[in-house]
């Protein structure tokens, strides 16, 4: 027993001399490899410390100033690095060590990273240089080839990457310096959606271009990422292999819910093809009948159990063919004499300023604006409301009332416009308008007037002579005692317009 306690004894003396004995030099130092240990405890209590330190920066003073959060961690992290090397400087020169002196040992561990450990000092540099750049920030919404997904964290070495599918992926900082990214979240969060569309040789483009933005405006209606500013747009693309190619062109400002944005305009997109009979085609394929002649025999061949509709001797009660055909065509007919069946090209060939234009024409202005149906005594714009749409009426009539003087004011009929006095003169609306009937309305948001002015001057001088006109009727009515004398004539009017639009 003694003899194992003299063992383990002279054991520990020689593990405490082999730990403190100065053996390792380091520039002109002698160290141990306690004193060693010692140094490298410290150096991981100082990063330690550094990211406490940087974290309490972010939240006691980064957050309050309203950074965003790819703005925080990105000062956070540097803030980090920085404390945490100079931390270590300190406790290398306060231990005694030479710090020029480990500009040889630097060197020599410089050979070693150039050749074996050259894709970590690859990331490494790479990291530096999203944190610094800020070209894709914590935060940010990226696609990086076919995988999308926000920027979770972005360390020294690698980025993580949370995709749409709640799925986390480590990726090498140096993989993202070297390809192409696409940041939708860069500088402007809105960006442009496009979504292809194809559909059969034969269908009229003017349709196509109706049904497209009718489907964009009511889902930015429903406010599930798509933008009503900028308007959409449909592009044709060309002719392809059995279809008509055409593009929806919308602006999302939530690029992270792209699927769902996807997948609600592609339902309405089919829903309102299906209601205007668009088709979109089927892959195509040839059929080649070795010999023909054979198949007229098949064809040709009544089958004996055969029976013609038309013969009164089977069937003396049933209508025949004819007077089918003639009660679809009633029923299509009355459905037809609906204006809310219409297409909106009809409708706007029924107003004076667009009754000649072309086809051509006509799909540009759709663009401009859209058709809204409102039911029979419904308020289409207050009185004092800010002024943000201009309405021209395709079908029915409305009143024009003063709930101010409690007043008649007007009736408009189909082809006459309202609303232009509240964005021209940039005042808030003077009178209330009602529908008197189920109406049909064109409406142009505000900041498509200036496209459809430009495009037809002539509308452009209409409106002024009847903004005069009306201004001059408000007047009477007491509703405009604060309009200068000199804002009244036509030509007054109509340099306003050209100087706010440039027509």
């Amino acid at each position: 027993m003694n003899w194992l306690v003299f063992n383990i004894e002279e054991l520990w003396q020689a593990l405490l001399k082999l730990f403190t004995t100065p053996i390792f030099h380091i520039g002109l130092k002698l160290l141990s490899l306690w004193q060693i240990l010692q140094l490298l405890l410290l150096c991981v209590a100082v990063f330690f410390l550094a990211r406490a330190i940087s974290g309490l920066v972010k939240r006691v003073l980064l957050v309050p100033m309203g950074l965003t959060r790819g703005s925080q961690e990105a000062i956070g992290a540097i803030l980090s690095y920085i404390l945490g090397t100079v931390g270590c400087l300190i406790i290398l020169q306060s231990s005694g060590i030479d710090l020029t002196s480990i500009t040889v040992l630097a060197g020599v561990l410089g050979i070693g990273i150039g050749f074996g450990l050259q894709d970590l000092a690859s990331n490494f540099i790479s990291g530096l240089a999203l944190l610094f750049e800020q070209q894709i920030r914590v935060g940010d919404f990226i696609q990086i080839e076919d995988l999308l997904g926000t920027v979770e964290n972005i360390s020294i070495r690698s980025t993580i990457l949370k995709t749409i599918d709640d799925q986390y992926v480590i990726i090498p900082n140096s993989y993202l310096m070297e390809n192409n990214i696409i940041n939708w979240s860069y500088k402007n969060i809105k960006s442009c959606l496009r979504i292809p569309i194809n559909v059969a040789y034969g269908s009229d483009p003017v349709l196509v271009t109706e049904a497209l933005l009718e489907a964009a405006r009511e889902t930015a209606r429903k406010e599930v990422g798509v933008l009503s500013k900028p308007s959409p747009r449909v592009c044709f693309q060309g002719f392809g292999e059995g279809a008509f190619n055409f593009e929806l062109l919308v602006w999302i400002d939530r690029p992270q819910e792209l699927d769902e944005i996807k997948s609600d305009l592609n339902f309405k997109i089919e829903d309102k093809f299906r209601k205007r009979g668009i088709e979109i085609p089927l892959p195509q394929r040839s059929l080649w009948l070795r010999n023909p002649q054979d198949l007229k025999g098949i064809f040709n061949k009544k089958p004996s159990n055969f029976t013609d509709i038309n013969d009164s001797k089977s069937y003396p009660n049933a209508p025949n063919t004819s007077e089918i055909i003639s009660q679809i065509n009633d029923k299509e007919n009355q459905t037809a004499k609906a204006p809310n069946n219409w297409t909106l090209r009809d409708l706007l060939r029924r107003v004076t300023f667009f009754e000649h234009c072309t086809d051509l024409e006509l799909r540009q202005l759709i663009e401009y604006g859209y058709r809204q149906l409102f039911p029979s005594g419904q308020i289409i714009c207050q009185e004092n409301d800010p002024g943000d749409s201009f309405y021209i009426i395709l079908s029915g009539n409305v009143e024009v009332i003063s709930q101010k003087t409690n007043q008649y004011i007007a009736t408009l009929h189909d082809g006459e416009f309202f609303g232009e006095m509240s964005l021209l003169l940039g005042t808030p609306r003077t009178a209330t308008v009602r529908t008197i009937e189920n109406c049909v309305l064109f409406v142009v948001e505000r900041s498509d007037l200036k496209k459809l002015l430009m495009e037809y001057p002539d509308l452009a001088d209409q409106i002024a002579k009847r903004l005069s006109e009306r201004q001059q009727a408000l007047k009477d009515l007491g509703l405009f005692d604060n309009l200068p004398q000199e804002q009244t004539p036509f030509l007054k009017i109509r340099k306003q317009i050209q100087t706010l639009f440039g027509i």
